[in-house]
């Protein structure tokens, strides 16, 4: 059986703050450095990053993917020490090595070809190794569901770093360079802490170098490097199109101020979830089996649905006012784009969690597959929408080719892992939610301004009223949420009634 441990409300609370206060920071920095940076200093900033990025991405070689996967829970010492060594140790050598032949390449094109690299530039090749370093041990720190130290080791590190990169540039110089610098001094504090930690809990031994286990990892995390590698592109792609279609920036301006605000609801909603779903489905695959994942599923879906349902209806209600809110009224037309995108992205992860179970078979190749259908969707739809709809074809196409990703991932994953919400609680979830947009659009809320008006007062009427009625629906909902028992009680296999 499974170890007992913190159940799923403990871990997403944890996670949840955890994303918050990380946000909470950007949003202190990003107004003092837009001010203290000028527009060339502050897009060689974000340029460089753009690339350490993806560089970090390619530079882990999929090893998260493996460690998530491949992590022996219950495993003895000897277990733990191979997996260690095989998932853990050997990928970041490999990595390290490439990072070095990398960086010796580019220092042999500058001297015989006479050009020379921006101080920028080298802060972020020194960045890559200690982004991938510590993006594996915060892995192991998630599959072990040690999600409280994951916290505050992201919080900590995300304040930091604010405070690190905006001292830099108030005290040495307004450039990107002190920001960089002040962003590396940040990291290499928490490598120093990761480095503890790792000296502590995960051992090498060359006895227990096992080729066909690091092969078996890497097989499984090439596609999923790929994967992500896709999924940067499904986010750029309709930019892209737009631009290339409607042909002006301002198109492209109008889609990207709702895009990434819909990306922030992503965060709490998928990111968020799935943070502290998916190591406890892994540990429960592992010991208990695909019934233990499928109650998993099961208790966690009751009050998901009602939670991300009512989300979606707020989002479709009022996220226009939320754009106004915070832009102002002179972007009221990346209302609609946030509203249609944030509704689709709230309620993706019911069908995600659901049909989540393609990692967990090692299906990795399939899981690429459906991320590279979604693209080709996506591309043929803005080509047929976005001429006709203009930004909102680009919505449409976004919002249809989402929402086919989630319903595939339901249709390919293993019917012994596939766990709908019960259709008793999606009945009555939609059925309140659409009772709450009918009387937000057929009252217009009395008048009250677009913006924070109709944010605050109409949204909190809301929703109130939808968390309301949904417990005075479901007694089940109301025992959970009293006694929290339904969410930190240790998942077990056991029936599905």
């Amino acid at each position: 059986m499974s170890k007992a441990g913190p159940g799923f409300a403990t871990h997403l609370l944890r996670y949840s703050t955890g994303n918050v206060l990380a946000i909470a920071a950007g949003l202190v920095s990003f107004p003092i450095l837009t001010r203290l940076l000028d527009n060339t200093q502050y897009g060689i900033l974000n340029y460089y990053d753009s690339w350490v990025l993806m560089a970090v991405a390619v530079g882990k070689l999929g090893a998260q993917h493996a460690i998530m996967r491949f992590y022996p829970h219950g495993g003895s010492a000897d277990s733990l020490r191979a997996f260690s060594t095989n998932l853990f140790y050997l990928p970041l050598a490999i990595s390290f090595v490439l990072w070095l032949l990398v960086g010796a390449g580019v220092i042999i094109g500058d001297l015989a070809t006479g050009a020379k690299q921006s101080p920028v530039f080298w802060m972020a090749v020194v960045s890559a190794p200690l982004m991938v370093f510590t993006s594996l041990v915060e892995t192991v720190l998630r599959i072990t569901e040690k999600s409280g130290l994951v916290m505050l080791s992201r919080v900590g590190w995300r304040w930091l770093e604010v405070f690190a990169m905006v001292g830099a540039v108030l005290l040495l110089h307004h450039s990107a360079v002190a920001a960089y610098g002040g962003k590396l001094a940040a990291a290499a504090l928490v490598v120093v802490f990761y480095f503890s930690w790792m000296r502590r809990n995960l051992s090498f031994s060359r006895a227990a170098v096992d080729r066909s286990s690091l092969r078996e990892g890497l097989v499984y995390g090439f596609p999923l490097v790929a994967n992500e590698i896709v999924a940067v592109a499904f986010v750029l792609l309709d930019r892209v199109m737009i631009k290339g279609i409607i042909g002006n920036f301002e198109a492209v301006g109008i889609y990207s101020i709702g895009a990434a605000l819909a990306m922030q609801v992503n965060m709490f909603t998928n990111i968020t979830v799935f943070e502290a779903f998916t190591p406890m489905a892994n540990r429960l695959f592992t010991t208990d089996g695909p019934a233990a994942v499928r109650a998993l599923k099961q208790r966690v879906l009751l009050p998901l649905t009602y939670a991300l349902v009512g989300i979606a209806a707020l989002l479709w209600c009022f996220g226009a006012d939320a754009v106004i809110a915070l832009s102002g009224h002179a972007k009221s037309a990346s209302g609609p784009v946030f509203a249609m995108v944030g509704a689709v992205y709230a309620l993706m992860p019911v069908l995600l969690v659901s049909g989540y179970g393609l990692l967990l078979e090692k299906r990795t190749l399939k899981v690429l597959a459906l991320t590279s259908g979604s693209l080709v969707v996506n591309t043929a739809l803005n080509l047929w929408l976005i001429p006709a709809h203009g930004v909102m074809g680009a919505v449409y196409a976004t919002a249809v080719s989402s929402a086919a990703y989630a319903v595939a991932t339901c249709a390919w994953v293993p019917r012994e892992l596939l766990q709908l919400p019960q259709p008793r609680v999606l009945a009555t979830a939609l059925a309140i939610a659409l009772a709450c947009i009918a009387v937000v659009s057929s009252s217009g809320l009395f008048g009250l301004a677009p913006g924070w008006p109709r944010l605050i007062v109409g949204g909190g009427v809301t929703g109130m009223a939808y968390v309301l009625a949904v417990l005075a629906v479901d007694a089940r909902l109301r025992t959970m949420l009293l006694s929290w028992r339904g969410l930190r009680m240790p998942f077990q296999a056991r029936g599905a009634g």
